[in-house]
């Protein structure tokens, strides 16, 4: 199983984001995670297709567009064509979750489907033979910096059980409160692909990168 660690530039300095894009390309990251709030489904807002655009011009580092917006297929195909090379978006902020997959993927790049944790994780499996990765957010989502919500290792071993029992290839990722020990108990649990903003940009980027990969 490969292991990719994906620093989320919502924790980034924006008045100085080339530079802090050049830190990334430095780090060798395996991916950027990019969220995108519209201040409904979750409080906050934060960046649109400007900003992804601006930093694909500075990276070859894959971005996956994490979209935490109410009815996510109407900003598909924009975030598609600013760059995303991954698409992430919301079970309970669609309505036709298969739809928004087939939306993904006529555009060519990866789709992914996200639960919130109060959201039963059962409630993805009926997608997980059309999707590439599951985000199982480890914190509520809207905010940085909360801590790592202690029955994420029980949601995460579950679906990392459903997904061997198909035979299936899906990444799950993790978001939310993912730092140098619970980055462990996420691994463990069965995670592959880590979310951290805090940890990572809080400091020597590169080397707090280079820290969480030795520990993977």
């Amino acid at each position: 199983m490969k292991y990719m660690i994906a620093p989320s530039v919502l924790s980034a300095d924006f008045l100085n984001l080339g530079r802090e894009v050049q830190q990334l390309n430095a780090a060798g990251v395996d991916m950027i995670h990019y969220d995108v709030m519209d201040g409904n489904f979750v409080p906050e807002v934060s960046y649109g297709e400007g900003i992804l655009r601006a930093v694909k011009k500075n990276t070859s580092i894959p971005v996956d567009v994490h979209l935490m917006v109410v009815d996510p297929l109407k900003n598909i195909e924009s975030f598609a064509k600013a760059g995303a090379d991954r698409i992430t978006f919301h079970l309970e902020a669609c309505t036709n979750a298969e739809e928004v997959i087939d939306r993904i993927h006529a555009f060519g790049i990866p789709a992914a489907i996200s639960v919130k944790p109060g959201t039963p994780v059962e409630t993805v499996y009926p997608y997980l033979y059309k999707v590439e990765m599951v985000l199982l957010m480890t914190v509520n989502p809207g905010f940085g910096g909360q801590p790592f919500l202690k029955e994420s290792p029980e949601r995460i071993a579950s679906l990392r059980a459903e997904i061997e029992k198909r035979g299936l290839n899906v990444d799950i990722q993790v978001d939310g409160g993912i730092n140098f020990e619970t980055v462990l108990l996420a691994k463990e649990a069965g995670a592959n692909v880590f979310v951290s903003g805090s940890s990572l940009f809080g400091g020597d980027l590169p080397d707090n990168v280079r820290v969480m990969r030795e520990l993977l």
